[in-house]
């Protein structure tokens, strides 16, 4: 065998000092932000790309980018299909070498990766990494939106999704789509899990006991999480979780466009539809459109008459599940909400709200046309019909239109024949309460 050229020396020489590094101590190159150490330029050129969110390399196929040539490179055979390494042991199969090493330690009980501070042991080093936060409480990630900051760059891209809107993950069946993969996987067992668990009240079913447990409450009335300040018990956490904002003052969520912020991020989600003008929600029936799903499904009720939340005392039924609640407190007399000025109480908040503005003779709320101001944007709504000469609340046996629902309502009782305000003296009975009122004075001199 001849001798080496000088090039194929040097060749020689550069990989065995590669080969020394990797199996000694050194990291040469340190990233700026959260301080990671790795050992080669290109190691440390595709780790930044975590903190710059740049994508260098894009898939031909679906368009999705990555950080490093090799991400892209496994995550092609995603495309093709082949999985040519084969566990011998469980006989599942991989896209590349690497993740059948990583998975062969299921079998053997390996855990390469030590926490040097409880001496806790891994798996994988991603694991021991993640694990390592705990210690140090490091969260190098940051949204540049919210400034609200992560542990894992994984968990930041997810969180961006909360402010674009973008709900990538759709489940194939019925086409909902969510942020997270982890809720769409949840979402999957309503079409492919057997729903077991049947609640002996109002028949609902689920797929986990958990959840069962928890549904009861809504029969049961169990508020088992107390707020520490006020003493006013919830029945689910994230109920109190919620409530606290309201002694806290907190709202980490702000709008760009107004500045205006909020306490959940949900809320300023729906909250910027206000500014885009988007209403993605669209009623099959009629084509009205919505900002946020949960009026869809209270609007389709119109259309279909569903009332699915009866009241067990006195049977009347309610489109809404928070109706229902506030029915309630008819029964039972509690006024939630008090005044602080007069000590009036009220059954609902926003009763209340709107009492405040006799107080402060506030009328916050002003027609664009006429410049008329209500104290209750309730009222500028009907307020406004007068101007559009809308009607929207038709009568479906004459076909006669309204300005507001209460009227449309009286106007039914024309064609029912229903009169539901009865004189507990004469026994007289009227269509309207305040036709009551009215005669119930022959009686008292008034």
């Amino acid at each position: 065998m001849g001798h080496m050229s000088e090039q194929q020396a040097n060749c020689a020489q550069h990989k065995m000092n590669k080969h020394l590094s990797i199996n000694s101590e050194e990291h040469h190159f340190t990233c700026n932000v959260c301080k990671k150490c790795c050992k080669w330029p290109s190691s440390s050129k595709a780790h930044v790309c975590i903190h710059t969110r740049q994508q260098l390399h894009t898939c031909d196929v679906c368009k999705k980018t990555f950080s490093q040539s090799g991400a892209l490179k496994s995550h092609q055979t995603t495309h093709t299909g082949k999985r040519t390494h084969t566990c011998d042991i469980c006989k599942k199969s991989f896209f590349c070498i690497r993740y059948l090493k990583v998975h062969l330690r299921i079998h053997t009980g390996e855990k390469l990766f030590t926490c040097d501070i409880c001496k806790k042991a891994f798996t994988h080093r991603g694991d021991l990494q993640r694990h390592l936060q705990i210690h140090t409480g490091e969260q190098p990630f940051t949204c540049d939106i919210c400034k609200k900051s992560f542990k894992q760059p994984g968990a930041l891209k997810q969180h961006l999704n909360t402010h674009t809107g973008q709900r990538p993950h759709t489940c194939d069946v019925c086409k909902k789509s969510y942020i997270h993969f982890s809720s769409l996987k949840v979402h999957l067992r309503i079409h492919t899990v057997e729903r077991s668990f049947t609640c002996e009240i109002c028949k609902k079913s689920f797929n986990r006991s958990d959840k069962l447990k928890l549904h009861l409450r809504t029969h049961t009335g169990e508020r088992p999480f107390k707020c520490d300040i006020c003493k006013k018990p919830f029945a689910f956490r994230r109920e109190l979780q919620n409530h606290l904002y309201i002694h806290t003052g907190e709202r980490p969520f702000m709008c760009d466009i107004c500045k205006k912020s909020f306490k959940h991020s949900r809320a300023l989600k729906l909250h910027l539809n206000t500014h885009s003008g988007q209403r993605p929600f669209t009623c099959d029936v009629c084509k009205k459109s919505f900002r946020q799903s949960g009026h869809l499904k209270y609007h389709q009720r119109t259309h279909t008459e569903e009332r699915p939340f009866a009241c067990d005392i006195c049977k009347k039924s309610f489109k809404r599940l928070g109706d229902l609640k506030v029915h309630l407190l008819t029964h039972t007399g509690q006024r939630p909400f008090t005044c602080d000025v007069c000590k009036k109480s009220f059954i609902r908040l926003s009763t209340l709200k709107c009492h405040l503005h006799t107080h402060t003779d506030e009328r916050p709320f002003i027609c664009n046309i006429c410049k008329t101001s209500f104290q209750r944007s309730d009222s500028l709504k009907v307020h406004q019909r007068t101007h559009t000469g809308q009607r929207p609340f038709a009568c479906d046996i004459c076909k006669k239109s309204f300005k507001q629902s209460g009227a449309l309502k009286l106007h039914l009782l024309t064609h029912t024949g229903q009169r539901p305000f009865t004189c507990d003296i004469c026994k007289k009975s009227f269509r309207q309460s305040g036709h009551l009122k009215y005669h119930q004075r022959t009686h008292t001199g008034e």
